[in-house]
């Protein structure tokens, strides 16, 4: 019908219908600014959030280029590094590894538990660092993925500027000293978790087993708790006393995104399930299914807490 029309004729309503298009193309962000500035104050300290719908683009950043505390966020460029050197051939990643107890990080890690000498798959043990946030695992996955600068070389290779690994990295001793583990923004942190899917992270072997690794959780009770028990994210979660934060990025009806949420410099340092860092991520969470799922309303149970 259009070839039967004149030209400018055409032309005019193939651009009116682009534009209604563009007009009716949902923005789950729209304003969602302020009601996530609503959210933050409710912390005592220094909040950074970072959004991004993987579909239009659109943006939500609130201090999201400040430095932040990694805590475990560090786990998820250790993994894509450590991924890289098996692309290269450097590493196979089943190949039997030998632990020895001298590898042990005080704390609850199930690696930690295993007997001196025992045998165990290198995709094992990085499936702890990221499922379980297993300390003596991740330290181990450290080192195998070459040190910790070998580690920050791969960041600035993936577009970070801030993001890095200081602990057991040579001459990172202050950074450590001052931000722990790792240093990063929430910005550059969802950016690393949105590159295993659109497949900036590594070959096309390596993003699909970093979705692997990230898609099953065990920490399951802030960020990932608001969202319906179906629905399908990858994430990565860290917390020390000062600090609690999440990296998330769900496949949701109007589109996915992706977010990260962290805080420094909290007062409130208890470790139960109201401390406002953790209180911030349901929140933070919640209020984004909702706008990206507004037909698949979801509420979790009240005072839920896990078995």
């Amino acid at each position: 019908m259009l070839a039967a029309m004149p030209r400018r004729f055409a032309a005019v309503l193939a651009l009116a219908v682009l534009s209604f298009a563009a007009c009716t193309t949902p923005r789950p962000l729209a304003g969602a600014e302020a009601e996530l500035q609503a959210l933050a104050t409710k912390v005592r300290g220094t909040v950074g959030i970072y959004v991004r719908d993987l579909t239009t683009g659109d943006e939500v950043a609130i201090r999201a280029d400040d430095a932040f505390p990694t805590a475990s966020l560090v786990k998820l460029p250790i993994l894509g590094a450590l991924l890289a050197k098996v692309d290269r051939g450097e590493l196979a990643y089943r190949q039997e590894l030998t632990y020895t107890k001298d590898r042990l990080y005080p704390g609850e890690d199930l690696l930690g538990s295993f007997a001196d000498g025992q045998k165990v798959a290198l995709d094992k043990v990085a499936m702890l660092m990221i499922t379980t946030s297993d300390n003596t695992a991740s330290l181990w996955c450290q080192e195998l993925a070459g040190t910790g600068t070998a580690i920050n070389d791969w960041l600035a290779a993936h577009g970070c500027a801030v993001t890095r690994v200081n602990s057991r990295t040579p001459g990172r001793e202050a950074e450590r000293d001052r931000w722990g583990w790792g240093v990063t923004t929430p910005r550059e942190m969802a950016d690393l978790l949105a590159q295993a899917v659109d497949g900036r992270l590594g070959s096309a072997a390596a993003c699909d087993e970093a979705r692997r690794c990230l898609g099953r959780i065990y920490w399951d009770d802030e960020a990932l708790s608001a969202l319906p028990p179906d629905a399908h994210a990858l994430s990565k979660q860290g917390a020390i006393d000062r600090s609690r934060s999440e990296v998330v990025l769900v496949h949701a009806p109007r589109g996915d995104y992706v977010f990260c949420v962290i805080t420094k410099e909290q007062q409130d340092r208890s470790w139960g399930r109201d401390n406002e860092g953790f209180v911030l991520l349901r929140a933070v969470s919640a209020a984004l299914w909702r706008r990206f799922a507004p037909d698949r309303s979801y509420a979790p149970p009240a005072g839920h807490e896990r078995f």
